[in-house]
């Protein structure tokens, strides 16, 4: 990325705070951290101070000042996944990787980080490794999760990955349910939405089990195409506050039932998808 180019989304953006994380976010993917000479193009091209700008940088757990691992591990503290074990967890990845939450091997192949909330309580104590989540995680099962996440996460089998698991999601604007059971994606109801791209207008089916990326549509999407996702009951688009850290597109938020909210990107092809535990603002 070239620092001279750093501020210019933000700039366009008049500085605002969803405009500032989204560029940061972009940033971090790049990098992998944030540097301090992206930092510093940021507040020139903003008008904002450095002290603002870190500000921001260090209230986000998911931007760091320093160069992270190949590979990034996030143990889940919260209250309900504490009940179920979750230091014991934290533990036994701080001895089989050798460092402490907030450092990286030597190799920079690994990071480690605890943090107070992941948006699965349900299913604590929980671990994300590169994006991916580990549900009911046991401390048998550490040093196995190490082993997949160095080989790659992406690699998965619907049938056999404890990764993959299902949640059903409603609108975040009127809040009715999005689940179709008429419609099987991967053996459960699937994700029903409406969405649009060019002069195509129809149905978009999703795989209700996070961590798939099966669809079906009425018309065929071209990859990379970012599309508009309306629900189909109140017919409002579903379009977040934030930018997805993987390509920069829109994120789309849905409500998760038990508490939540999951949020996948609008481009198609893309992966970029979260879940997080609190609410997110609708434009």
């Amino acid at each position: 990325m070239d620092p001279d180019q750093a501020g210019a989304p933000i700039e366009e953006a008049d500085g605002n705070q969803g405009g500032l994380i989204a560029r940061m976010e972009m940033i971090q993917a790049k990098y992998g951290y944030l540097p301090k000479h992206e930092l510093k193009t940021i507040a020139k091209n903003t008008g904002r101070s450095l002290v603002d700008i870190y500000g921001v940088a260090t209230f986000y757990k998911a931007f760091s000042l320093e160069p992270r691992g190949k590979h990034v591990i996030s143990v889940c503290l919260g209250t309900a996944c504490h009940v179920h074990g979750g230091p014991r967890i934290a533990e036994a990845f701080q001895k089989e990787l050798g460092i402490r939450p907030g450092e990286t091997t030597s190799d920079r192949e690994f990071s480690l980080e605890t943090v107070n909330c992941l948006g699965a309580c349900a299913l604590g104590p929980v671990v994300v490794a590169d994006g991916h989540y580990f549900s009911k995680v046991r401390t048998p099962e550490v040093k196995e999760t190490i082993e997949r996440t160095a080989k790659g996460l992406d690699l998965i089998e619907i049938e056999t990955d404890e990764r993959i698991f299902p949640v059903e999601v409603s609108c975040a604007r009127c809040n009715h349910s999005l689940m179709d059971p008429r419609h099987i994606i991967d053996g459960h109801p699937c994700i029903r939405v409406t969405v649009s791209f060019g002069n195509r207008h129809g149905w978009l089916a999703l795989s209700s089990l996070y961590g798939s990326y099966k669809v079906a549509s009425e018309y065929e999407i071209p990859i990379d195409e970012i599309v508009h996702v309306f629900c189909p009951h109140c017919h409002a688009e579903l379009i977040g506050g934030g930018r997805c850290s993987d390509c920069g597109a829109p994120m789309v938020p849905m409500i998760v039932r038990g508490g939540g909210v999951v949020q996948i990107c609008a481009r198609r092809g893309c992966r970029g998808h979260m879940l997080d535990p609190g609410g997110v603002p609708l434009e």
